[in-house]
């Protein structure tokens, strides 16, 4: 890979394929992945604490502060406008609405069924919360996103699909 990028962002929504990509970026480039739900809950087998802001963002930016790195998550907030800032490459998962709708049924129920591991207890509460950031992510994220850190154009890939995830990869890949 170009050994200019050494730190990846990845941006999508509940089910866009965050996690996955930045597992399978991780595993062929040798780079640690980071998930922002674990920047911003300390897991504990009695339940997750949310960190404060100083916690949060001193975790977040001993993370930016590493050689490499691939952070994913859904956050496009001003405490991790840092990491957009510091990334070689951002990754944003525009993956079509009902395909999102449909992983997260899928996830809950492999969740439920113990199939597939998670962070968090799937309770029926989150699974419903997620279809609700799905449609914010859809109609106010997005747009976010791209009026804050538009300014990173030169960097910023919009994904919509696993053959465009390939196509760019075998392009950067030498």
């Amino acid at each position: 890979m170009n050994k200019t990028i050494q730190r990846i962002h990845i941006i999508g929504s509940v089910g866009s394929g965050k996690t996955t990509l930045a597992k399978e970026i991780s595993l062929t480039l040798g780079i640690p992945d980071y998930e922002l739900d674990n920047v911003v809950w300390k897991r504990d087998k009695s339940g997750d604490i949310r960190r404060n802001e100083q916690e949060r963002e001193a975790y977040l930016n001993s993370i930016i502060q590493s050689e490499s790195w691939i952070i994913e998550g859904v956050h496009n907030e001003d405490w991790v406008s840092n990491c957009f800032h510091s990334a070689d490459l951002i990754i944003f998962l525009d993956t079509r609405y009902t395909i999102r709708s449909y992983r997260i049924i899928k996830r809950y129920f492999k969740q439920m069924l113990r199939v597939e591991k998670s962070n968090y207890k799937p309770t029926l509460q989150i699974f419903l919360k997620m279809f609700k950031w799905n449609r914010y992510f859809e109609e106010v994220g997005k747009v976010n996103f791209f009026n804050k850190y538009g300014i990173y154009k030169d960097k910023i890939v919009v994904i919509n699909n696993k053959k465009c995830i390939k196509d760019y990869f075998n392009k950067i890949v030498q």
